[in-house]
């Protein structure tokens, strides 16, 4: 299940925002080993105090997260052009149709595979947040998201139907490839995913 989390409902779900930044901490600085703030086990930057939407991955049985992603207006701060325009030096798409996702992790003992092919797994929970990406956009009326990403994700976009327009100018960021995509968000693609990770009904209530 996706949990949507907005502005309005952060009072109501502080244990479940706790959740995610001890679990984005794990993931960025712990494993991924990302040149992040992590103070008191807890992983946050200032984008986190522009009011986002978050979408949680919640287990059904124990209510535990498994995953989250953060999604910004690119009308405002975001990722792309305040951190990443290196990425873009043509400049970030801005419009009140597109959203930037940022921030996508699945907690690291979560291992529910979701897509096989000869070479490649996509944990579960990946698929049922971008499900969740798209219905909210979908719900919301953006047509698009734009995002930043390095190889590993962008070949799980392509393993589980996930399609995405290049932009800008691919850059070696540290010690990762870095790219800026832009991902339409259609029925289609929803379709595609929902194969491809067997989320055949809506994964947000």
């Amino acid at each position: 299940m996706i949990k949507i989390v907005e502005a309005a409902d952060r009072d109501t779900n502080v244990e479940y925002i706790d959740q995610m930044h001890r679990m984005r901490a794990e993931v960025f600085a712990d494993r991924l080993g990302w040149d992040v703030t992590v103070n008191n086990g807890r992983e946050a930057d200032r984008f986190d105090d522009e009011d986002p939407a978050y979408l949680l991955a919640i287990d059904d049985r124990t209510g535990t997260l498994n995953g989250a992603v953060r999604l910004l207006p690119t009308t405002g701060p975001n990722m792309l052009r305040d951190v990443f325009s290196v990425l873009v030096p043509d400049g970030a798409p801005e419009s009140p149709l597109i959203w930037e996702s940022s921030r996508f992790a699945i907690k690291p003992a979560i291992n529910k595979a979701a897509h096989v092919d000869a070479n490649f797994v996509v944990n579960r929970m990946t698929v049922e947040l971008l499900c969740g990406i798209v219905e909210v956009c979908r719900s919301a009326g953006i047509a698009q998201v734009v995002s930043v990403f390095d190889a590993r994700m962008a070949r799980i976009f392509r393993a589980v139907g996930c399609p995405f327009t290049p932009i800008g100018r691919p850059t070696r960021i540290g010690s990762v490839m870095t790219y800026a995509g832009i991902f339409d968000m259609t029925d289609e693609l929803r379709a595609k995913l929902g194969r491809a990770g067997g989320f055949n009904g809506r994964v947000i209530p």
